[in-house]
């Protein structure tokens, strides 16, 4: 399971915010990923600028992947992307209950 956090620039309207998010969803899913769970978390003020700006809208995507294709074409992409400002990709551990 990865969870993937990323940030969007606070001033893109609602429709386009949506299409970000759309767009993105869909580089995971046919790249080979399942999606779990995509979801906003919080809009937050940065302790720095980034790319000119000091908040941004943090978007939080849970998935499972069976190799790294997926994730490789988010990031050169999320890279590329004037409305992504960053983003992590961290690997979870699924706990197993103890018996």
């Amino acid at each position: 399971m990865y969870e993937m956090t990323y940030i969007v620039r606070p001033d893109i309207d609602a429709d386009a915010k949506k299409a970000l998010v759309e767009r993105f969803d869909a580089i995971l899913t046919d790249n080979g990923a399942s999606i779990a769970e995509s979801k906003d978390w919080s809009s937050r003020r940065f302790a720095y600028e980034i790319a000119g700006y000091h908040e941004g809208t943090y978007h939080i995507v849970n998935f499972t992947a069976e190799d790294d294709k997926a994730i490789n074409e988010f990031d050169r992409l999320a890279k590329i992307s004037e409305d992504i400002l960053r983003h992590m990709v961290v690997n979870r551990e699924v706990k197993s209950e103890a018996k």
